[in-house]
């Protein structure tokens, strides 16, 4: 007997996997069911897809401002080139911020090739924790600015199977 998917429960296993994992005690098994197959398919499935490199991580997106985290800031610094990968792994290790990394600068307009998100309850709180990892860091004296967000977007991971109902030409 073969168990792996169908071409068309594999390509549908694709779509909902972009949309998240349920949040259920057993996602694959309530995966199978909305595909008309068994949880054993699925995991197979999504094994192969690892092992074939599909997959780079498995993240989890937390509505920080459910749990009350309100004053969500991006401290954004001019870091020199030569320190940048140090830098960005001593911060992206410290207490307090919940992701770090690099992006070209876009010059002239913007000089800021490092990231760090901090995520409050209160914007004193947050400017006062961002003060004091600069100052333990010795990076206080680097171009930098503190940006609060304003807005929430709604954060998905990437979409790679086509839309349903979409004709694939080839």
């Amino acid at each position: 007997m073969n168990n792996a998917l169908n071409e068309q429960q594999a390509l549908a296993l694709r779509r909902l996997l972009e949309t998240g994992l349920p949040l259920t005690p057993r996602p694959f098994h309530d995966l199978a069911g909305q595909i008309d197959a068994s949880e054993q398919q699925v995991l197979d499935q999504v094994q192969q897809w690892h092992e074939q490199g599909l997959f780079r991580r498995v993240g989890l997106v937390v509505n920080h401002r459910a749990l009350g985290f309100a004053a969500n800031a991006m401290l954004v610094l001019d870091v020199p080139d030569a320190l940048v990968d140090e830098v960005g792994r001593r911060l992206g290790q410290a207490p307090g911020i919940s992701l770090c990394y690099q992006r070209p600068r876009r010059l002239p307009q913007w000089q800021y090739n490092l990231f760090c998100m901090i995520h409050g309850r209160q914007r004193d709180r947050v400017e006062a924790q961002v003060q004091a990892l600069l100052e333990h860091h010795l990076l206080d004296d680097l171009p930098h600015e503190l940006l609060f967000s304003s807005h929430l977007f709604k954060q998905c991971g990437g979409r790679f199977a086509p839309p349903a109902g979409a004709v694939l030409h080839g």
